[in-house]
């Protein structure tokens, strides 16, 4: 990209964010950021407690990856954030304009069967049922691509970075 995008990986506990995100940015040749870096610790302690994030308790959260995301502003970069809803991607916007959005796709079955395979992270599976609830799919007039999680990482990678290369060029 001659002007390198900020893209936010959204999408759903499981569709990967966390995998794909770093082989995007690696692919862009920018700085990759970890959303689950940016919670603050209740966040964690509540939904390893199996309890769904309220849109106060993700407040402080979106700010921080949004003063993550305008520092790169220019430069580039990816960060994972799931970026649910609708106003929380307004929020990302209003103050990185500059941003995209790569949402990560996939039916429940196997979004359930992934996050029943990894360790060590936070976010039970029973919370998949919620996440769905809350997710609001990107809208026509929000830029950003869409991508199918079938397949392995890498594939996936290729498919996000050949659709977001084909988005026009962010505004100084």
């Amino acid at each position: 990209m001659k002007t390198p995008h900020v893209v936010v990986v959204m999408g759903v506990a499981g569709t990967g964010k966390t995998t794909v995100g770093p082989l995007l940015a690696a692919r862009f040749g920018v700085p990759y950021a970890e959303g689950d870096d940016f919670h603050p610790q209740a966040n964690i302690v509540k939904m390893s407690a199996g309890t769904p994030l309220t849109d106060a308790d993700r407040l402080p959260w979106l700010d921080a990856i949004a003063d993550w995301a305008h520092g790169r502003a220019g430069l580039g970069g990816v960060v994972s954030c799931s970026a649910l809803k609708r106003s929380y991607r307004d929020r990302l916007r209003a103050a990185a304009p500059g941003v995209v959005f790569l949402h990560l796709t996939g039916g429940r079955a196997l979004i359930e069967d992934r996050m029943s395979r990894r360790r060590g992270h936070f976010m039970p599976t029973a919370l998949l049922d919620s996440q769905f609830a809350t997710l609001q799919p990107l809208e026509a007039d929000e830029a950003g691509v869409a991508v199918d999680v079938t397949g392995g990482p890498e594939g996936i990678t290729e498919r996000a970075y050949a659709a977001l290369e084909a988005l026009p060029q962010p505004t100084p």
